[in-house]
């Protein structure tokens, strides 16, 4: 299928700090992007998926069908190794905001004092839904929990996660050194290839 110069896409997440890290990543793209109006969000889908990839497709394939519009979902969290991979799946869903969410993991951290029993990995699968294809790209990036929040920047668990190779907490950095190294960064660096050839063979 042949496809515009400039690709409408809609950036099926109600997070606006997704939205932000993604429209970062991906600028430059002959794409205009749309979102949905506050307050006019449709009702989400069930994300009854078994792994970050199948919720994103999931994501993508209903808003598509909803609005006719190839859209880009995003579906992440964060594994833990001596929480047997969780919150993984769950990890929006831990609590009902991310102070809690935090809270939570450290309680649940606190027999575990040695570095190498904190090892935890952030990882994001993103599924671009287009008329003819879906593109579908997952990344990760590995890390430990801290002993406690550090930084007030970034979303979710960042404060939390520290990634030795930068010495500092996802927390602590700034959107553009985020976008150097994080999970969905990563992802959105592949979707970006890939997206790239898409147009290119389009025009």
């Amino acid at each position: 299928m042949s496809y515009p110069k400039k690709l409408q896409l809609l950036l099926a997440t109600s997070s606006r700090n997704k939205a932000r890290e993604i429209l970062s990543s991906l600028s430059g793209l002959r794409i205009e992007f749309q979102s949905f109006s506050a307050g006019k969000e449709p009702p989400k889908p069930q994300e009854t998926g078994s792994s970050f990839q199948q919720n994103a497709r999931l994501k993508a394939q209903y808003y598509y069908r909803l609005t006719g519009i190839p859209s880009l979902a995003d579906d992440s969290g964060l594994s833990v190794d001596a929480l047997d991979g969780a919150p993984g799946l769950y990890s929006s869903r831990l609590a009902p905001i991310d102070d809690l969410r935090i809270q939570k993991i450290l309680k649940l951290m606190k027999p575990f004092s040695n570095p190498s029993e904190r090892i935890a990995h952030f990882s994001c699968s993103l599924c671009l839904c287009l008329p003819d294809q879906l593109i579908e790209v997952s990344a990760q990036v590995d890390g430990r929990i801290s002993e406690e929040p550090k930084g007030n920047a970034g979303f979710g668990y960042d404060p939390i996660f520290y990634y030795p190779p930068l010495g500092k907490t996802f927390g602590q950095m700034d959107l553009e050194e985020k976008n150097s190294v994080s999970h969905r960064a990563r992802a959105l660096r592949k979707l970006k290839e890939k997206t790239i050839g898409l147009l290119n063979t389009g025009i």
